[in-house]
């Protein structure tokens, strides 16, 4: 059985071939992840920020699909430069549009790449105990699909160590 190849656009391939800003970042302000659990895909946003809360330099680590791969970059390279409250407002469908669409079965990665620059700011000021007037008390909804791979993390850590706490127990 053969499976047909998604409809990507030509930047997104581009972008998967030689993705920009790939790699970790060891002298990272701060770093967020995000996953979706039932595709598979996992991203880690890396960011330096100086102190007017500008983002210097942005990298990402992928598991992940073209798709994936492709809108991480496109998120790493348009906040490069751009203070925090502006990277904030950007949203995933413009994203999507700066790849060249994306097929429906993958809206999920433009999601993850916001969701993941939303917690990694979200968490850059938690650590400086602030939270700014524009930053909203509810988590967004890019955030909210971010989370899902790390609670399905916990879960099954706590399922494994019961299951392992059961057995020494027999």
């Amino acid at each position: 059985m053969s499976r047909v190849p998604l409809p990507y656009s030509q930047k997104i391939l581009e972008l998967f071939r030689n993705p920009k800003n790939l790699g970790k970042m060891e002298d990272a302000t701060v770093s967020a992840v995000a996953g979706n659990p039932q595709c598979g895909d996992m991203i880690t946003f890396y960011l330096k920020i100086n102190e007017e809360d500008v983002i210097e330099k942005a990298t990402f680590e992928s598991y992940g699909c073209a798709a994936n791969i492709a809108t991480s970059s496109i998120v790493t390279e348009r906040v490069k430069g751009m203070k925090l409250e502006d990277a904030w407002k950007i949203t995933w469908k413009s994203v999507a549009e700066e790849v060249g669409g994306l097929p429906a079965v993958k809206f999920h990665c433009g999601i993850l790449a916001v969701g993941a620059l939303r917690r990694a700011i979200r968490a850059y000021y938690k650590m400086k105990g602030q939270k700014p007037e524009w930053l909203p008390e509810e988590l967004t909804f890019e955030e909210k699909q971010a989370l899902e791979e790390e609670e399905l993390a916990k879960i099954l850590a706590k399922k494994m160590k019961m299951a392992e706490e059961g057995s020494k127990n027999v």
